[in-house]
């Protein structure tokens, strides 16, 4: 086993167990900081997978972003003194016994599939091969030279700056 399956294997227990706490944990503060570790070991995936682009909006989106925005919105919310702020559901045991046996089913789907990968390729040598997404990424936004996508992401970040006005003036206190 080289180490990227190594990581892999690492990044994907922690992840999966990261998920099982986002959903169990009876505190949501927690799940959300649980939430966090699930942003990122899926970084830490994409990374392996040679696409540092989609790692880097990764981590700044969604663990920046929208962790943030949910960890706000769970302070404002004023839930203190309550020690259970996520309600357990009492079909837990059905979705449990469905996750198994989709579970199952998908094992069985790619273990017995003609479609199976019978010729594994390392991965390395074919990231070598291919160009830098962030610098392909990068031209086709903003390069001069045939069509570019700058209009399009300049509109975008007009929208998004009247969207933001917007929210000031409606959230403003008179």
């Amino acid at each position: 086993m080289d180490l990227a399956a190594l990581l892999f294997w690492i990044f994907a227990v922690i992840l999966v167990g990261a998920a099982l706490l986002v959903v169990g944990l009876r505190n949501i503060v927690h799940s959300a900081l649980a939430l966090v570790m699930v942003f990122a070991m899926a970084a830490g995936i994409y990374v392996l997978l040679s696409a540092s682009f989609i790692a880097i909006v990764q981590i700044l989106i969604y663990v920046g972003a929208v962790t943030i925005l949910i960890l706000f919105a769970l302070m404002l919310t004023r839930i203190t003194g309550q020690t259970q702020t996520n309600p357990s559901n009492k079909l837990w045991p059905v979705a449990a016994f469905i996750c198994v046996v989709v579970g199952a089913a998908i094992v069985y789907a790619v273990s017995t599939s003609q479609m199976a990968v019978k010729n594994v390729v390392n991965t390395s040598e074919v990231a070598k091969q291919l160009p830098d997404n962030v610098v392909r990424i990068g031209q086709l936004l903003y390069s001069p030279a045939g069509y570019s996508y700058v209009l399009p992401f300049e509109i975008a970040s007009l929208v998004l700056l009247v969207a933001i006005v917007g929210a000031i003036v409606i959230g403003r206190e008179d």
